[in-house]
């Protein structure tokens, strides 16, 4: 079965980032198509993968029969589901109902930081005059890591020991924190620097340079 994921600009697309993790982490040969963001004709380039006009976009199979997947939480959940030897969920239920938690807390929140903290993978950037707003979804995200990785990850290193769909989620705040230099605790800074150490991450983030060199945003 061929697997193709399109994808928006690296340094930008937060969303893209995500189910590319997934993929990386189940290990299959995949194919990219990139989708330059924020020009006349994204909009009707993206329409000719999926319907819903954003990325990413995950097809299974090849012409016409090929099976369409988007959004990054539900690509994911798919590939989780049709590669469980990759384990991208804690095997134990009742963590995995909390890894599921966090990953639909991310899915669904932290408004104020997209907007005042955005994914800008490739660069370092000045610590923004922060909102109060923006400062508590910052909290709720440093305490709820700390949590997670002291009460799950110490075996593994990760939100829940193993790598999972949890971390592919938060992978981009992961990035955000290290672009605008946000104080964080250390074991949440060792788990930040194990984030950004991952080959997936290594080859997104000088992809994002590659871009930016060739005149990208």
């Amino acid at each position: 079965m061929t697997y193709t994921l399109v994808l928006g600009n690296r340094n930008l697309s937060s969303w893209s980032l995500r189910p590319y993790l997934a993929m990386r982490a189940i290990g299959v040969a995949f194919e990219e198509v990139t989708v330059r963001l924020d020009r006349p004709e994204t909009r009707a380039q993206i329409r000719d993968h999926s319907a819903a006009g954003k990325v990413p976009v995950l097809k299974i199979g090849e012409g016409g029969r090929a099976l369409t997947v988007w959004d990054s939480l539900a690509i994911c959940e798919t590939l989780a589901e049709r590669h469980p030897e990759a384990k991208l969920w804690p095997d134990d239920p009742a963590v995995r109902a909390v890894a599921r938690s966090f990953a639909a807390e991310m899915h669904s929140g932290f408004p104020d930081l997209r907007e005042q903290l955005p994914m800008d993978f490739a660069r370092k950037l000045a610590t923004p005059d922060m909102r109060e707003a923006t400062r508590n979804q910052v909290a709720r995200i440093l305490e709820a890591w700390s949590g997670a990785l002291q009460q799950y990850g110490l075996d593994g290193g990760f939100l829940f020991g193993r790598f999972s769909i949890a971390d592919c989620m938060y992978a981009p705040v992961v990035s955000r924190f290290a672009t605008y230099g946000i104080a964080v605790p250390p074991i949440v800074g060792a788990y930040c620097e194990r984030m950004m150490g991952l080959p997936a991450m290594q080859d997104w983030g000088a992809a994002a340079k590659n871009e930016i060199d060739a005149g990208w945003k």
